[in-house]
């Protein structure tokens, strides 16, 4: 394995982060255990988690996947491990989770105290804001349109304040955010500095080869700012593994079992996937090697968020870390890019 440290902080990381959001929903309690048990032993000491998995969400399965966590943790050597979850931001469709859902300081007490309870630990590593409170850009959204009748109040200042409060009691050692955008992770980094407040370490965005949009705005500040990016979704849904080419729709897999989840699965990203596996096979790896390999290598990467069903998946995808791309293959990509750019945002 191979190790990085999250910026500005002590906390070295592996450069492989295994996601969880399949505990409870496609993976039983004793399959994520396998997968917990295998990761480490191959080096791996970053753990992805959130209040709300598993995915997709549903009031039956919500936290299933930190108390899976938590059932395995407490066998474990805590201070081994970087463990990080997430609360989740305002969606009608997720009020089972708490009734007033948003970043006020009750809902981050509410949200922290239950994942520290589901996860047997008291504190969390990076503690992040799953997606923002306002109107703008995300899951896939293009094209942003300003909400004038939008009645959010902008309270940067307060959550971060918040943030603050729990680092110095010890529940939290830093903070994050996730699915958020240019103009967002400034204020964040501008309200700490502005008050000295504890600063935004992370970012949790979608990054792969049919989704590039971290490039356009995000990756310089991830380089001029230090907030590296925790990179979700690498795979593409299982797209980039090219088991949904040539029409196939395997049974069990997870754009068979939850079509609503068609961000990836269009005309245009089956295109560019073919030309990728056109490419992986000219290099003697596989597509799931060549698509995660390129994620970990860019230098706005922390860490990769990598994320499996069955352990064949698991072993394949952490495997990746000893892959190298060239600049000649790099430059291939590019190329590829350029017949559809950004086909999943």
């Amino acid at each position: 394995m191979k190790y990085t440290k999250i910026d500005n902080t002590d906390i070295k990381v592996s450069e492989i982060c295994l996601g969880t959001m399949t505990f409870g929903e496609q993976n039983t309690e004793s399959e994520a255990h396998e997968q917990l048990n295998y990761a480490v032993e191959q080096g791996i000491n970053f753990i992805d988690t959130a209040e709300m998995y598993s995915v997709p969400g549903s009031k039956e399965t919500q936290g299933s996947t930190e108390r899976f966590i938590g059932s395995w943790l407490q066998h474990q050597k805590r201070e081994n491990l970087v463990l990080a979850t997430k609360i989740t931001g305002p969606n009608p469709g997720l009020s089972y989770i708490r009734e007033n859902m948003g970043f006020s300081n009750a809902s981050i007490d509410d949200a922290l105290e239950k994942s520290l309870k589901r996860l047997k630990t008291d504190y969390v590593d990076v503690y992040q804001l799953h997606w923002p409170e306002r109107s703008t850009n995300f899951f896939g959204k293009r094209n942003y349109q300003h909400n004038f009748d939008e009645k959010w109040d902008d309270n940067f200042k307060k959550i971060i304040q918040k943030l603050d409060s729990l680092v110095k009691e010890g529940k939290i050692r830093h903070y994050g955010v996730s699915n958020e955008t240019p103009w967002g992770l400034m204020r964040h980094l501008d309200e700490s500095a502005k008050n000295q407040l504890t600063r935004c370490k992370t970012i949790q965005n979608p990054y792969s080869l049919l989704n590039r949009t971290y490039e356009i705005g995000l990756a310089e500040i991830s380089m001029r700012e230090k907030v590296g990016l925790l990179a979700y979704s690498p795979m593409a849904f299982g797209m980039l593994s090219g088991k949904y080419l040539d029409g196939n729709m395997p049974e069990g897999s997870r754009l068979k079992l939850f079509p609503v989840f068609s961000r990836y699965n269009s005309d245009e990203s089956r295109y560019l996937t073919q030309k990728y596996a056109d490419l992986a096979k000219e290099l003697t790896i596989s597509l799931a090697q060549l698509s995660l390999a390129f994620v970990t290598q860019q230098p706005f990467v922390t860490s990769n968020i990598i994320g499996a069903t069955s352990m064949e998946q698991l072993k394949e995808n952490i495997s990746s870390i000893h892959i190298k791309l060239s600049q000649e293959t790099l430059k291939k990509i590019d190329d590829i890019q350029e017949f559809q750019p950004n086909p999943a945002p």
